[in-house]
């Protein structure tokens, strides 16, 4: 890595810079607080909403650039920077489709909150761990007076093998990513991770191969097309790992902090010799 030309550091959340408690490092805070001063920015990306990601990272929550609900949004400093939301209608031909399958359950991401039907406690601990802001409808068709950035599938039972193959077919129209073991996300074709990256990126004036990035799922492949730079977690999907220029530990080993601590030594470094 060319550490003088690094300029933006852009890392997924689950499974990447969280751990498996979905906490947050007190050495990752330190770190950021070095790349600050060293001028680099720092993003997250997630398929988590934005209230969501602001609380999970409460200490430094407004020093950071988010990249939201799998790139449907980005905000920075309380302002939306971009957005793409879905059309109401492929919404309501999602959710008349899952309803279809047994035993999922479903959340509409809006702009404002999610939206939720069940409160069952299998499915409430996981949603609790990805949403901070929401309300429980009766139905989901309801709806109304709220820009839909996102809709996503809870499958208890495994997303993958379980809900996706009978859900594929809306890969025409729409970007449909496994986000997790037991998540399956569904977006507007535009809203991705990589073009999200690409507006903060054109916003900053910083290019391709001035960013690094890190992740573990299949919604983190863009992020690495947009990226010079792109590290696979030690835990992350075999998809993931094989296109990544590099590899990390795992979330649980501080993968990406390892990875930023080489970064800040390497301009050190390079700082040093040019005296």
């Amino acid at each position: 890595m060319d550490y003088s030309k690094i300029k933006l550091v852009v890392s997924d959340m689950d499974g990447t810079l969280l751990n498996s408690k979905h906490e947050v490092s007190p050495q990752f805070l330190k770190i950021f607080k070095a790349l600050q001063e060293q001028d680099i920015k720092f993003a997250v990306a997630s398929g988590r909403q934005y209230y969501s990601l602001r609380e999970r990272m409460d200490e430094i929550k407004d020093e950071l650039i988010y990249i939201a609900e799998n790139g449907a949004i980005v905000m920075q400093h309380e302002q939306e920077l971009h957005v793409v939301p879905m059309q109401t209608e492929v919404v309501h031909e999602l959710i008349q489709e899952v309803r279809k399958l047994e035993n999922k359950y479903l959340i509409l991401c809006g702009r404002e909150q999610a939206y939720i039907e069940s409160t069952a406690s299998e499915f409430m601990e996981p949603f609790l761990n990805h949403y901070e802001k929401y309300k429980v409808v009766d139905d989901l068709m309801e709806v109304k007076d709220d820009l839909f950035l996102k809709f996503t599938i809870c499958d208890l039972s495994g997303a993958e093998k379980n809900s996706l193959p009978y859900l594929k077919h809306f890969e025409d129209r729409l970007q449909v990513k496994l986000s997790g073991e037991i998540w399956i996300d569904f977006n507007h074709k535009e809203a991705q991770k990589g073009n999200a990256l690409i507006a903060v990126q054109e916003q900053m004036n910083i290019k391709k191969e001035e960013t690094v990035a890190f992740g573990d799922y299949l919604n983190d492949l863009e992020l690495f097309e947009h990226s010079g730079y792109s590290y696979a977690m030690q835990n992350a999907h075999k998809e993931v790992k094989a296109v990544a220029t590099h590899h990390a530990g795992s979330n649980d080993e501080l993968g990406v902090e390892k990875v930023l601590e080489e970064l800040l030594d390497g301009l050190k470094a390079a700082k040093e010799q040019s005296i």
